[in-house]
Formats: C-alpha cells, sequence, structure tokens
C-alpha cells in the first residue's frame, strides 16, 4: 500500500487548506493517508545565524523524515497577500537547508484555495514554477475558488468545478497506484 502525506500549507487552527487537502486525500484509493499539520513542527524563524548557532532544528528534520517515507504528497496552499503563508515558506527554507530537492521527486498533487473568487491561484502559480527547481514532481493541480461557496457537507458543491476536481484527483491516482 502506498504511503500518502497531505497537508494544508498553513498554521491555521481552522485551516480551509487542510481541510481541502484531506478531502483530495480521501478520494484516493488503496493509498495510506496521513494528515500532518504545520503546527506541529514549529520552527524558528530560518537564518544563517541561527543556522549556525543551533543548528538544523528537530522539526524541520522530522518533517524531511515525513516527506522521505511518503509515495507521495498531497498539498494545498494558502494564499496570504499572493504568496505563499509565512509558515511554509520558512519550513520551506528549513527544509532546502537539509536536501536542495526538498520534495525528494515525490509524486504531488498541488491545490489552493481560499475565501475569494481566485482560489489562490497567485500562490499556485509561483509554487508550480518553483518546486520542480526543488525536486517537486507536480502531476496535477487545481485552484477551488470562494471555498465557503463552493465547499459543503465535505464535498465541492458546484458540478463543474468537482468535475474538474476529480480529473486532477484521477491524474495523481495513476502516478501513486
Amino acid at each position: 500500500m502506498k504511503n500518502i502525506i497531505a497537508f494544508g500549507a498553513s498554521n491555521s487552527e481552522t485551516s480551509i487548506n487542510k481541510i481541502f487537502a484531506t478531502h483530495a486525500s480521501n478520494q484516493l484509493t488503496g493509498v495510506a493517508v496521513k494528515v500532518l499539520d504545520l503546527n506541529d513542527f514549529e520552527l524558528p524563524l530560518y537564518s544563517p545565524r541561527h543556522e549556525a548557532e543551533h543548528g538544523i532544528p528537530e522539526n524541520a528534520v522530522l518533517f524531511d523524515q515525513e516527506l522521505a517515507k511518503a509515495d507521495g504528497i498531497v498539498l494545498s496552499l494558502a494564499e496570504h497577500n499572493g504568496l505563499h503563508a509565512s509558515v511554509f515558506k520558512n519550513l520551506f527554507d528549513w527544509m532546502s537547508r537539509i536536501d536542495q530537492k526538498v520534495w525528494k521527486n515525490k509524486p504531488m498533487l498541488l491545490l489552493a484555495t481560499s475565501p475569494g473568487g481566485r482560489g489562490g491561484q497567485n500562490v499556485l502559480k509561483v509554487t508550480k514554477d518553483l518546486l520542480p527547481h526543488y525536486g517537486g514532481n507536480l502531476i496535477a493541480d487545481f485552484s477551488l475558488p470562494s471555498f465557503h461557496t463552493n465547499f459543503k457537507d465535505d464535498q465541492i458543491a458546484d458540478e463543474e468545478l468537482r468535475a474538474a476536481f476529480q480529473v486532477q484527483v484521477g491524474l495523481f491516482q495513476k502516478v501513486i497506484s
């Protein structure tokens, strides 16, 4: 059985991106899913000085170990002012100090959602361009706009959006099966 990790790139305790990543991973069959919460991997703000004085924090090493054990990654991006949430960028910075191929060439389903009508499209675009340079094997991606309108009763309410989402999940499923 394949092992998938899923997480929302946010430290909000009510993260819609964690909800969305969990939902997407629950659509997969024949896999064991482990949902990670970035609050369980709290890290000091990255700086070369902090690294020189203290080394790599244990939580960065633990997150790296989770990635190494996974056969695939479902990642849903929070968008803050058009870019990554600072907690995710900080994790990314620490992880790159362990291994430049942060994502270890694992197949990835990259998602984004937001309360607004663009659904995190800015951060999704930036990340799609960035991750392949850091070992991201991007298989599929999807942006869900207006989360609170379009996600009801643990499913995508709009039929067209749900169908488009299922296509992307299906592409990821084929690769990890």
